[in-house]
């Protein structure tokens, strides 16, 4: 929570987070499905009952949050959520229908079924972003030029959520850039950037006119922003 308050404090109203689910459904904001790497406790969330896990500290420092900590602690603020296991779907959809942030999340995952599967437990209608699956499609569509195709991969998302590009074996994939960017915006699609913590790719991105950019350095991007009169 320290964390998101700084992003806050800095001026920031766009938030993104992992979600975990425990043993007796609470989503949990932490990235990793272990307790061991990142706090004091050992043990696999989904394996654990809540009042167990919130008797550890990330760093040893500072509890681990809940989704339902989040969402009510900054209620102006719009959260991108990123559900990391299938234990997930379920205390995720219920921690917004709790706190009624249809309007202010965006759920998103690696697999598309986890992601459809968390939308459907709402009632109301949220933002989404493209699983790995649907990504491919789209950047092989975007490649040979067909936006008939680019508009079917991504029929069911508002947004793409990718790295600049993508390690295969010795070779890089380039993933963001003017041709992959401008089929997105022609379909109608966003396209935020992870994660981008240095000032040259930061201003690159912009440049080449991304929508969004996910960075550790919150300092940092909020300098860029500025410096090219973008900060709101």
């Amino acid at each position: 929570m320290a964390a998101f308050a700084a992003a806050v404090d800095l001026g920031y109203t766009y938030l993104e987070t992992d979600v975990h689910g425990t043993k007796d459904g609470v989503a949990i904001v932490l990235h990793d499905a272990a307790l061991d790497r990142t706090t004091d406790g050992k043990g696999n969330v989904a394996e654990m009952p809540y009042k167990e896990v919130k008797q550890f500290y990330i760093g040893g420092v500072e509890p681990i949050p809940t989704l339902v900590e989040l969402l009510t602690t900054f209620p102006d603020v719009y959260v991108n959520l990123d559900i990391k296991a299938d234990s997930g779907i379920e205390p995720t959809a219920a921690a917004i229908e709790k706190v009624g942030a249809h309007d202010r999340v965006l759920i998103t995952s690696f697999s598309a079924p986890r992601r459809k599967a968390t939308v459907r437990l709402l009632s109301k209608p949220v933002a989404t972003a493209a699983s790995t699956a649907e990504i491919a499609a789209f950047l092989a569509a975007a490649r040979v030029g067909s936006r008939r195709l680019a508009a079917l991969a991504l029929r069911e998302v508002d947004a793409l959520q990718v790295p600049i590009s993508h390690e295969v074996g010795p070779f890089g994939l380039g993933v963001v850039d003017l041709q992959t960017l401008d089929m997105a915006h022609a379909i109608g699609k966003y396209v935020q950037v992870w994660t981008v913590n240095t000032r040259s790719e930061m201003a690159a991105l912009l440049d080449l006119g991304v929508d969004g950019i996910f960075t550790d350095r919150a300092d940092t991007l909020r300098s860029v922003l500025e410096s090219k009169g973008l900060w709101r």
